[in-house]
Order: structure tokens, then C-alpha cells, then sequence
């Protein structure tokens, strides 16, 4: 897709904006119909062949909201709990099924109404081009890490990205995680706080909302991105030996299982999704809701209604089996889905793949703490299934090789297990473990 600046929606045709989206809910349609898939991306990608600009177009119809959330992890969930939150008073559209580069936002948006706020989840490394597109008013960032390095920008480059594309079209308000450095910075180079602040035009800055999400992993901020310098973490909080960049006060923050508010306030979560991760990303959207008008009472009692997320975390029952299905993308992942595993000794079915989605480097395998897995019976699955082994090996774990999804539950021998998967092998296991 073409990243120049988007067009001026009022100056093309408005017949145009309506056959590509009507071409593309053909093709989608014609998807699902042949059993090929949702039709989200090829209806999108046919749409956008005929109108470059259309997501341009279809967010700028009767002066629709738009929110944008953008991460490594965790962002679908994120889009899903804020969706849900919103939706509580208001018409809402997203990209439900996770297609969150253009052809997956203009696919969700053709079939919405015009009045409906859009929550859409984006790609981090195309933050830009759909901001830009936009022009949204509610930016949510949540965290960045190591992911698909042999196809993706390094992390500090699309911090660097992200900081960019905020000050060259800045949105009303961002909502941010205080606790993760690289999104810190790259979220404060533009606050309305700082309107002398290098590439910030006065009057254009925004609103920063900080959120504490006691994420704790180090794994890739170990160096200032303001300044090269040494970060030091204690106490909860972090700040750089170099320069002054430091972890901000939170406006709002997780505390056990509930938010509070630097006013007093705390609003309960009461999630039916597991785990720390789950309350963090909840915390986000809560704050994102507010930010955007509604109540956080009634966002956090919509956002308990929330108990599955395009398949992740859904049980399915495998020859008498309940299988338990967890997605992990990448170290950061795995550390949280790790955190979420039934307790020893019920075994784990851990899946690996190395596509095109995945990233096809598997060496990351060995940034995973997978010695918290001993004691507990380990099946390895999944096209990588031997790299695998051969770390779970090294981390003393006890483990089998299965060569499929299905004969890898059984061979947990089990009443119940977890089934841990990377992206492209929990899509399998959607498809294998029904």
C-alpha cells in the first residue's frame, strides 16, 4: 500500500468510495461462501485497489471517532475489552477478526454504520499510514518487543516511527502504558505539556493520558531510547543515568484487581479473561474509554462480559479432553501466557511454527523461561516441533514429540490440558481442535 499523505476525502468521487466498497464485500463475500476464509483481507485489499484512499474516506464520513490501539502484545484484546466498553452507549465498529493492517480496517468499515465509533486495531509498523488515513482522535499504545526481527523493524526504530507519525499528525488524546520506556518515549515527544518540545507545533500537542500497568519485562529496553544511555529499574519505577527520561506519573493504575485513579477513585475489574496481562490490557482500554466519554463503571462492567478473544483462551473438548487454547507471539508473550498455565502437574502442549506470520527465525525459543515448565509433562508440536525439543532439553524439562495438534493432546494423557501456541500454530489448533 501506498504511504504518501491520504487525499482530501471530499474531493474524490463519492461513487467511487461506494463500488470499491461494494467490490470488496463481494470478494468477501465470495470467500466465506468457498470456505477460503473471512474475506476481511482480500475484500479489503480489492477495495483499496480501486480507492487508495479509502480509509480516508470511511472515517471521514459525518465526522466519525476513531481509536486506534497498536502494540506487540496484547492489542487485540485490548481493541476487543475497549469495543465492548464503548459499545455500552454507542454504536461501535472494529476489526474484529484481528486483520489489522488497511485491507482489515477498510473491510470492517464498509459494512458499518456511519454513525459508529471505530476501534481498530493496527499493526505497530503501520501506526503511521493509518493515523495519517485517520486522523483518529484516541491513540492507545500499549508495549513494544521483539517480533518477527527477520521481517520487522527493530523495536527502538518503531518507537522512533511511532514518535514521528505523532507529531506529524497528532491526535486529540493518547492513552499510554507509563511502564514500558520505549512507549513513554515515543508518546511524550509531542505532549501538549511540552509544546517546545523538537517537531512539535505549538497548539498541536495533546493530551497524555499515563497508565501503570506493572509490566515488569526488561527484555528489550535495557537501553534509553532518548539518549543510548543505561536505564535503572527499581521500586517499581525506572529512569534513565543519562538523561531525564523517566517512567511518568500515572493517571491511572493496576492495583490487584481493580484501577484506581490519581483522584481517589478505583473501579473494580471483574474479567472472565485470565491473567495479569488480561487486567493490564483492561486498565488501558478503561482509561481509553473514559478519555472517550463513557463511564468507567459502565466500561468495566461491559468489558466483564468479554470471554474470548478471537479464540484465545477458548476450551474445546479433544476424545474426551478439554483442551485450553493460550496465544504467545514472542519472549514477552510467553513470560505472560506462561503465567496463565493451570497449575502442576496438568500437562502443557506447547505448538511452534515459523511462517511468514510467525517469523521464520525460531531462535527467540531460547529467550523463553521454559525451565518453569519442569515438573509438569511437555509435549512439543507444531512444524518446529525439534527446535523446540532441544530447548525444552536444555531447560531439563520432560518432554515427548508429537507430529500433529491432535495426537499431541492425546499423548498428554490427560483429562485436561493447555494448549500453548505461537500465532500461525493457534490458528491451526482453531481449525484442528474444534
Amino acid at each position: 500500500m501506498d504511504a504518501a499523505a491520504p487525499a482530501q476525502p471530499g474531493r474524490r468521487p463519492r461513487w467511487r468510495s461506494r463500488i470499491a466498497v461494494a467490490a470488496g464485500r463481494a470478494v468477501a463475500d465470495a470467500s466465506r461462501l468457498s470456505g477460503l476464509g473471512s474475506g476481511s483481507v482480500i475484500g479489503g485489499r480489492v477495495s483499496l485497489l480501486l480507492d487508495r484512499h479509502l480509509l480516508a474516506h470511511l472515517t471521514a464520513r459525518v465526522g466519525r471517532e476513531v481509536a486506534l490501539v497498536s502494540a506487540t502484545n496484547g492489542k487485540t484484546t485490548t481493541t476487543r475489552l475497549l469495543s465492548a466498553a464503548l459499545a455500552a452507549d454507542r454504536p461501535v465498529v472494529s476489526n474484529t477478526l484481528g486483520a489489522n493492517m488497511p485491507p482489515g480496517h477498510v473491510a470492517a468499515l464498509g459494512r458499518a454504520r456511519l454513525d459508529a465509533t471505530a476501534v481498530l486495531e493496527v499493526d505497530e509498523r503501520w501506526l503511521g499510514v493509518v493515523l495519517a488515513e485517520t486522523r483518529a482522535g484516541t491513540v492507545v499504545l500499549l508495549n513494544l518487543s521483539r517480533d518477527q526481527l527477520d521481517r520487522s523493524f527493530e523495536v527502538r526504530q518503531i518507537a522512533q516511527r511511532w514518535r514521528g507519525a505523532l507529531a506529524a499528525d497528532p491526535p486529540r488524546q493518547v492513552v499510554a502504558n507509563a511502564d514500558d520506556p520505549l512507549v513513554v518515549w515515543a508518546a511524550m515527544g509531542t505532549d501538549a505539556t511540552d509544546p517546545d518540545a523538537p517537531g512539535v507545533h505549538p497548539g498541536r500537542g495533546w493530551r497524555t493520558i499515563w497508565v501503570g500497568t506493572g509490566d515488569t519485562w526488561r527484555g528489550d529496553a535495557t537501553g534509553c531510547p532518548a539518549c543510548g544511555g543505561r536505564l535503572s529499574f527499581e521500586g517499581g519505577g525506572w529512569s534513565c543515568l543519562g538523561c531525564d527520561l523517566a517512567r511518568p506519573e500515572p493517571d491511572l493504575w493496576l492495583d490487584g484487581d481493580a484501577v484506581a485513579h490519581r483522584d481517589g477513585r478505583r473501579t473494580a475489574l471483574e474479567l472472565r479473561l485470565p491473567g495479569r496481562v488480561n487486567r493490564a490490557n483492561a486498565a488501558l482500554a478503561l482509561a481509553a474509554a473514559e478519555a472517550m466519554g463513557a463511564t468507567p463503571e459502565a466500561a468495566a462492567a461491559a468489558m466483564a462480559d468479554v470471554d474470548d478473544v478471537a479464540g484465545r483462551y477458548r476450551t474445546v473438548t479433544v476424545d474426551g479432553c478439554r483442551a485450553r487454547l493460550l496465544l504467545a507471539k514472542n519472549p514477552a508473550g510467553w513470560r505472560e501466557a506462561l503465567d496463565m498455565l493451570a497449575p502442576p502437574p496438568q500437562p502443557v502442549v506447547v505448538a511452534i511454527n515459523a511462517r511468514v506470520a510467525d517469523g521464520h527465525d525460531p531462535s527467540w525459543l531460547w529467550d523463553v523461561p521454559f525451565e518453569r515448565l519442569r515438573g509438569r509433562r511437555v509435549v512439543a508440536t507444531g512444524e518446529r516441533r525439534h527446535d523446540l525439543a532441544v530447548r525444552l532439553r536444555y531447560a531439563a524439562v520432560d518432554h515427548v514429540v508429537a507430529d500433529t495438534l491432535a495426537a499431541a493432546v492425546q499423548a498428554a494423557g490427560s483429562p485436561a490440558v493447555d494448549v500453548a501456541a505461537n500465532y500461525t500454530a493457534f490458528q491451526d489448533a482453531l481449525e484442528t481442535l474444534r
